[in-house]
C-alpha cells in the first residue's frame, strides 16, 4: 500500500521513475477583436498626441514623418495635423503592397486620429511650465508605449514607422534599431532651425523612446494579432 508521500510511477510502471507531464504547447494565437482594437489604436493615437503637445510646449521635436510635420508647421504656421497627414499620403501605398490592406487602413485610421488630437489638444491641454529634460524622457516613453499599442494592434503612424515594422517582420531586424537610427537622423537636419541644445533634449526623446521599442517590441514575443 502506497503512502500518500509516494512518487507517482511512470505509465510505463517502470520502478522509482517519476511521471512527468508533456510541456503544454501553445496555443494558436487569439485575434483581437473590432474593440480590442478600436481601444487600442485611439490611446496610442492619444498617448502620442500627448507628446507632441509636451514636445510643442518645450520646444523640442520627434523623427520620422511627425519630426518633418513639426519643421514645416514651425516654418510656414499651417496646421501640424494638415501637414503630418498630408507627408504621410505617399506611404500608403508602401504599406498596401509589403504589409497588407488590414494594417493600411489601421494606419490610415491612426494617422487621421493623430492629426485630429493633435490640433484640439490644445484646447483641453496647457501646462505653464515644462522642463525639456522632463518633456524628452516622459515624453520619449509616452511615445513608445503610444507605438507600441499600435504595433501589437497591426497598426502604426505612417512615415518611418511603417518601413521599421516591415523589415522587422520581413528580416528580423528590430524595429527600434532602425526607428533610432531614422528619428535621430530627422532630427539632427533641424540643426539649421532649431537651437543646439533643443536638438539634444530632441536626440534624447527618440533614443528613449526606440529603446523602450527595442526592449519591449520583439519578434515573437507577443501573440496576438
Amino acid at each position: 500500500m502506497s503512502s500518500p508521500l509516494s512518487r507517482p510511477t511512470a505509465p510505463t510502471g517502470l520502478p522509482g521513475t517519476v511521471a512527468v507531464a508533456p510541456a503544454a504547447l501553445p496555443g494558436p494565437a487569439m485575434r483581437h477583436g473590432r474593440f480590442e482594437d478600436a481601444q487600442a489604436l485611439f490611446t496610442g493615437s492619444l498617448f502620442v498626441s500627448i507628446t507632441l503637445g509636451l514636445f510643442a510646449q518645450a520646444g523640442l521635436l520627434t523623427g520620422s514623418t511627425a519630426g518633418l510635420a513639426f519643421l514645416l508647421h514651425y516654418a510656414t504656421g499651417l496646421p501640424f495635423g494638415a501637414i503630418f497627414f498630408a507627408i504621410n499620403l505617399p506611404f500608403y501605398w508602401f504599406a498596401w503592397t509589403r504589409m497588407g490592406p488590414e494594417f493600411t487602413v489601421k494606419t490610415f485610421i491612426s494617422v487621421a486620429m493623430l492629426a485630429l488630437l493633435v490640433d484640439i489638444g490644445p484646447r483641453f491641454i496647457h501646462i505653464d511650465y515644462l522642463n525639456p529634460l522632463y518633456a524628452a524622457i516622459a515624453g520619449g516613453l509616452l511615445m513608445g508605449t503610444g507605438c507600441l499599442f499600435l504595433a501589437r494592434h497591426r497598426s502604426s503612424l505612417g512615415g518611418a514607422t511603417i518601413v521599421s515594422l516591415y523589415l522587422q517582420d520581413r528580416y528580423g531586424i528590430r524595429a527600434g534599431k532602425v526607428q533610432m537610427v531614422i528619428d535621430c537622423t530627422v532630427v539632427l537636419l533641424a540643426l539649421w532651425v532649431v537651437p543646439f541644445e533643443r536638438v539634444a533634449y530632441s536626440v534624447l526623446a527618440a533614443v528613449v523612446m526606440s529603446v523602450f521599442l527595442w526592449i519591449s517590441h520583439r519578434p515573437g514575443r507577443y501573440a496576438g494579432n
